[in-house]
């Protein structure tokens, strides 16, 4: 899979009836809903049907169910994701047809052309604090554009037109296309290695990086995580080129400094110096650090500090990111993307220091329950240990088999590895049928417990069959 650099930004006003092939994706379906409320006409497939996929037909863009040359009709532009071979017959029709082809990071990056944007990037974090930025600033009365990797779990929408000049955009560095953007500020929050099947080595992910933050527009900001020490030197690498450089975290030299981090439920209060203290109503240190994030963002484009800070005591979350989906038997299930070692660890950790609160206010001494499924093939054969040392935060793990998505199977590679790493202490189960997995939770659970299903793939599918499960035990 070829990595997307930076290409000439086409103007929304010129793309003309614009084709999304996969429209139902989270990213494509945000972008198309941009588009059609500045009224542009819009046509999409996907391979099957969606809730996604009928909202954007109720906002009057032409969808179809599967792929087939004809549906790309009387399109100018035809925009794919990385996910699209080359053999799909509507991108052979747009390519026989002599059409504009254009990632979905250009498409993005028309939409932005003549906004303030605002570009999140980072291993992790980029979805939650593109979430909550977005929320801080309608709360500040900045009623900014969005486009989202994930779903606001109070409005159900990962991306929408504002009214403001300001527009936010998770910037995704997984197939390197956030090189397309120029913002005005951007937001680094840390950097592993991830995407080894593109990138081949660490080394070749920073320097994308450093190209990321060199796309800053000249008198641009960036924000960087003073926690990370890949983000520390982008930060002095920004300094260099004459940037405003805004630095945020727990580190002792941080711009904006995290203390006094203490959990609470399922939220957190903390404080930040030359700020004060803010209020968070999801949980984990790793969100005191996103919303602090957003607060440096917020003040780049002088936004009022009491709104935002409101703003984001108000934030609901978002979707898959440790998402409350019920309770049933006396167990709490959730639902998290978490799809590297890094960010089961994090969950895991706020899982821990919440079971640990209700403990201490008298309650059961509940377990984790982690439910994780590896999330393609090259991941699973680079970070197998990674991940089984994550899972030992957990006092059970549930290991299914490997989602492949865009991969073709590896021999060798299942979540049987995954499983093999976890280490003493805690009890692994590898569960390689997925449909046998809610029965499989539902024996091991008991009153007290939480369970967290894990992972980017369907994994997020088995919370309701869960909780069913669980009520009939």
């Amino acid at each position: 899979m070829s990595l997307i650099g930076p290409g000439e930004v086409v103007p929304a006003g010129e793309l003309g009836r614009v084709h999304f092939i996969a429209i139902g994706g989270a990213g494509m379906s945000g972008i198309a809903r941009i588009m059609l409320r500045r009224g542009i006409a819009v046509s999409g497939s996907d391979a099957r049907d969606s809730a996604l996929l009928r909202q954007l037909g109720d906002l009057g863009a032409r969808v179809f169910v599967g792929h087939d040359a004809a549906h790309v009709g009387d399109a100018d532009t035809v925009v794919v994701s990385t996910a699209i071979r080359e053999s799909n017959p509507e991108l052979v029709a747009a390519r026989e047809r002599g059409l504009r082809v254009l990632h979905r990071s250009a498409a993005l990056a028309a939409l932005m052309a003549g906004r303030r944007a605002v570009a999140i990037a980072g291993t992790h974090g980029k979805t939650t604090t593109t979430s909550m930025l977005t929320v801080a600033l309608q709360h500040a009365g900045a009623d900014p554009s969005y486009c989202i990797g994930g779903q606001l779990v109070t409005t159900g929408l990962g991306a929408d037109e504002g009214t403001g000049d300001v527009f936010v955009a998770e910037a995704d560095e997984s197939d390197g296309s956030f090189l397309m953007y120029s913002p005005h500020v951007a937001v680094v929050t840390n950097v592993e290695a991830d995407h080894l099947d593109n990138y081949g080595g660490f080394d070749m992910v920073k320097q994308n990086f450093a190209r990321f933050v060199e796309r800053i527009e000249p008198g641009g900001t960036l924000v960087a995580g003073a926690d990370d020490p890949v983000a520390v030197g982008l930060a002095e690498h920004a300094r260099a080129r004459g940037l405003d450089v805004r630095t945020y975290g727990e580190a002792a030299g941080a711009d904006l400094r995290v203390t006094g981090f203490t959990p609470r439920g399922l939220g957190s209060r903390f404080d930040i110096e030359g700020v004060g203290e803010v209020r968070l109503g999801v949980p984990g240190r790793h969100n005191a650090l996103n919303a602090t994030a957003a607060v440096a963002v917020a003040q780049a484009l002088d936004l009022d500090a009491e709104a935002v800070r409101a703003g984001l005591a108000g934030f609901g979350g978002a979707m898959r990111r440790l998402e409350r989906k019920g309770t049933a038997g006396g167990v709490e299930v959730f639902d998290s993307y978490a799809h590297h070692p890094t960010e089961l660890t994090a969950d895991l950790e706020a899982t821990r220091d919440y079971l640990g609160e209700k403990a201490a206010a008298g309650g059961p001494a509940g377990r984790i329950v982690a439910v994780f499924q590896p999330h393609l093939y090259s991941r699973t054969r680079f970070f197998a240990t990674g991940f089984g040392a994550a899972l030992g935060l957990a006092d059970v793990a549930v290991v299914l088999d490997v989602y492949g998505a865009r991969e073709d199977p590896e021999p060798g590679v299942t979540g049987a590895l995954v499983a093999d790493a976890v280490p003493e202490g805690t009890r692994a189960v590898y569960a390689p049928v997925r449909d046998e997995v809610p029965a499989v939770v539902a024996d091991l659970a008991r009153p007290g417990d939480v369970v967290i299903t894990l992972g980017a793939g369907d994994v997020t599918q088995l919370g309701p069959p869960i909780l069913e499960r669980l009520s009939a035990s």
